[in-house]
């Protein structure tokens, strides 16, 4: 049997590249890399976190966001005292966002596995971990904006009851069924129209974005020739060089397939009806292009928070909103931990871990435009999530 010299003089000789200056933990800075790994896939996939308003959560399970309503002013009478206005506005009203519990991405990498890998397993396992933290954190953000389209102003004072939400649905002359989300100038109609209820409302014009699925975006600059629709000044050759059209009528747009899109996320395929726009698939799509919107109201596990359940998503295909639309709380942002020391001997491997604790929901109604398109949306839009708005919205 052959011995192995575990003296101290022997350990200190050896070379440890996961280790920090020599000393402590010997998988240090392997762990960074594994960091820094799933942070560029987070990062790379998320694009909702830097769209609305981002707060950090310490020392509580939820955060109170404040409304102010409008106020008046009022012409002075000489002699009387200033005690406010004489109708007591502004009136104030707040919206609590609650965390949702932990949210994980795991993987289990075995040793010998990772030894015989031609390429670095870790790495890519990071990555992949980080893809699917940015996939939920941007789809509960994106419906709880449906959601607050949908919805009233929390301030409810008479005489001072503030703009809600905005649905506009997507149609014209001979486009009647859900092929309007796909209809460029439906499209390009229901952006201007978002942007003047958005002014009418008051909606600051600093933060206003849209997002919608590829193939809606791609139809989109396929029709700027025949549309007037890309200033040259501002866009130069933005769409020569690939990177699509900044914006339409002030709205900067993205695309996203963790969009709401009639009862699924980012597309779906099918025959053309009330709530399908009838794309053919590509094929070989695979088990999550497509995906049905899950049930995610607060009586789920894990749910703190109500993000709607797939029918309320029928006819939902794309949104316009500023910043103030939705807030985040995030009482732990992107991490990532592995486990090593005894756990590693035991297991002769490592678990990957990638987690996040947040939660969302919609702020500010007036800020939220949702597009939808088909007959069953009817003229009212969908129905708003649950049956004890506000206190359960």
């Amino acid at each position: 049997m052959a011995q192995q010299n575990t003296g101290a003089s022997q350990l200190a000789q050896l070379t440890r590249p996961g280790q920090s200056n020599s000393t402590g933990d010997a998988r240090a800075l392997y762990l960074k890399l594994f960091s820094g790994e799933m942070f560029k896939g987070f990062q790379h996939n998320a694009i909702a976190r830097d769209l609305v308003m981002k707060r950090t959560l310490k020392n509580g399970k939820s955060l109170q966001f404040i409304y102010t309503g409008h106020t008046k002013a009022e012409f002075h009478t000489p002699g009387n005292s200033i005690m406010g206005n004489s109708d007591s506005a502004p009136p104030v009203a707040e919206k609590t966002i609650t965390c949702d519990d932990l949210l994980i991405s795991s993987a289990f990498v075995y040793e010998l596995d990772e030894t015989l890998a031609h390429y670095e397993l870790r790495g890519e396992i990071s990555k992949k971990i980080g893809y699917a933290l940015a996939q939920k954190y941007d789809r509960l953000i994106f419906r709880s904006i449906a959601k607050g389209a949908r919805l009233a102003s929390p301030i409810t004072k008479s005489g001072f009851v503030e703009p809600g939400g905005t649905q506009i649905r997507l149609t014209r002359s001979g486009v009647t069924n859900a092929t309007a989300a796909y209809d460029s100038q439906c499209l390009i109609a229901g952006f201007y129209d978002a942007a003047a209820a958005l002014d009418e409302k008051g909606v600051s014009t600093d933060g206003r974005v849209a997002v919608l699925n590829p193939r809606q975006y791609y139809e989109l600059i396929q029709a700027v020739g025949s549309s007037g629709l890309v200033n040259r000044d501002v866009q130069g050759t933005a769409l020569q060089g690939g990177e699509g059209i900044i914006e339409i009528a002030g709205i900067k747009i993205y695309k996203s397939m963790n969009i709401p899109f009639f009862g699924a996320y980012g597309t779906k395929y099918g025959s053309a009806g009330a709530a399908n726009p009838g794309v053919t698939s590509p094929g070989n799509v695979g088990s999550f292009v497509g995906e049905s919107t899950e049930d995610a109201r607060s009586n789920q596990t894990g749910i703190n928070n109500n993000y709607g359940n797939v029918s309320d998503f029928a006819n939902s295909c794309g949104l316009v909103f500023q910043k103030e639309a939705a807030g985040v709380v995030e009482a732990i942002g992107p991490q990532v931990q592995v486990t090593s020391g005894d756990v590693s001997v035991v297991y002769q491997g490592d678990v990957i871990l990638g987690r996040l604790a947040m939660g969302a929901d919609f702020l500010n109604p007036a800020a939220c435009v949702e597009f939808l398109a088909g007959a069953d949306a009817g003229s009212t839009g969908n129905a708003a999530f649950g049956d004890n708005y506000p206190t359960n919205a």
